[in-house]
C-alpha cells in the first residue's frame, strides 16, 4: 500500500500543554516558549472577541501570557485542560479590561458633568425670581392708581417721562412727582435701603 503524498509542510503535532505547564511551573523558559507558540493565537482570538480592539487585544494577550508564566504552578489538571485554563485566564482578563474601560468612561463623563454644572442652582434661582416678582406685584397694589400707571409705563414699558405724560394726558411735572412718590413707596414696601 502506498503512503499518501503530502504537499506542503508536515502536519503539526500538538504539544502536550499539561506537561509543558508543569515544566513552566518549574521555571523552564524553553517550555514557556513552546506554550507561547502553541496558545498565543488562541489567546489573542479570545481577547479580540471580547474587546473588538486590536491594540487592546494584543495588550491583554501579552498580559495573559505573562500571567501564565507567573501562575503556572496554580494550574490543576484535575480541574480542566491546560488550554481551557489559559483561555479562561484570557477571557477573564479581557472582561476585566472592558469593565475598566467602561468605569473610566463613566468617571470621565461624571467629571465632565461636574465641570459643566452651572455656578448656581437653577431651581433655586427660579423660585427666588418668582418670589421677588410676586413681592413686586404685591407692592405695586399698594400704590395709587396714578402711581401704579406711571411706574408701569415708565419701568415695564420703557417710556420716558414725556411719553408717560402723553399716555396719561397729564403734565410732565405731575408724572415726575407720581413716579417719585410711587418709587419711594415701592422701595419702602420691598425693604430696599438706599
Amino acid at each position: 500500500m502506498k503512503e499518501p503524498v503530502r504537499i506542503g509542510a508536515r502536519p503539526s503535532v500538538k504539544p502536550d500543554l499539561q506537561r509543558l505547564l508543569h515544566e513552566v511551573a518549574l521555571g523552564d523558559q524553553e517550555a514557556f516558549a513552546a506554550v507561547y507558540d502553541a496558545v498565543a493565537g488562541s489567546v489573542l482570538g479570545v481577547a479580540r472577541a471580547v474587546l473588538r480592539d486590536q491594540a487592546q487585544s494584543e495588550e491583554v494577550a501579552q498580559d495573559v501570557l505573562v500571567e501564565v508564566w507567573r501562575t503556572a504552578p496554580r494550574y490543576r489538571p484535575e480541574r480542566g485542560t491546560a488550554i481551557n485554563w489559559i483561555l479562561t485566564l484570557a477571557h477573564r482578563r479581557a472582561v476585566d479590561r472592558v469593565r475598566s474601560v467602561e468605569a473610566a468612561a463613566a468617571r470621565d463623563t461624571k467629571a465632565a458633568l461636574l465641570d459643566h454644572q452651572p455656578a448656581y442652582d437653577q431651581v433655586t434661582e427660579e423660585v427666588e425670581t418668582r418670589l421677588e416678582q410676586e413681592q413686586v406685584r404685591r407692592c405695586l397694589r399698594t400704590l395709587t392708581e396714578l402711581q401704579r400707571q406711571s411706574v408701569t409705563l415708565a419701568y415695564y414699558r420703557g417710556l420716558t417721562y414725556r411719553e408717560v405724560a402723553e399716555a396719561l394726558a397729564l403734565p410732565v411735572g405731575t408724572v415726575k412727582t407720581r413716579l417719585r412718590d410711587g418709587l419711594i413707596r415701592l422701595r419702602d414696601c420691598l425693604g430696599v435701603t438706599a
